[in-house]
């Protein structure tokens, strides 16, 4: 089983970024990519090359599902785990998330204090 260490988060919201980048960083000890689109992270996650990644679903221009589509074509996160974090989680809205790729989804709001371990918990049951 592998270790997470780092992510590439991306998120449009700088409040939502702020509160979860210190919930992430400072909190969790996570190396974190941080990105306000998706274009920003197709541009950096080759270099990055993330353990995870934490999506936002509802972004301007680039949403989530289709920024974890245009990853997935790159060689270096073809096969990186991916979570979305939105407020549309309803039974059929995570089974969808599900079915295009993602191993899990986090509700928004998010606990702040708990947001590492949450992924810490997703990570191990998935036997990363």
């Amino acid at each position: 089983m592998s270790v997470l260490n780092k992510i590439l988060y991306v998120e449009d919201e700088p409040d939502i970024q702020a509160v979860a980048c210190i919930a992430l960083a400072d909190v969790g000890g996570f190396i974190l990519e941080v990105c306000s689109s998706g274009q920003e992270a197709l541009a950096k996650a080759a270099d990055f090359k993330p353990d995870l990644l934490l999506l936002d679903v509802m972004m301007p221009t680039m949403d989530g599902p289709s920024t974890l589509e245009a990853l997935r074509k790159l060689p270096e996160t073809q096969t990186t785990p991916a979570i979305f974090m939105t407020a549309k989680v309803q039974t059929h809205e995570v089974a969808h998330f599900k079915a295009i790729g993602a191993i899990d989804v986090v509700a928004k709001p998010f606990d702040p204090m708990s947001l590492a371990q949450t992924l810490r918990d997703i990570w191990q049951t998935h036997h990363l």
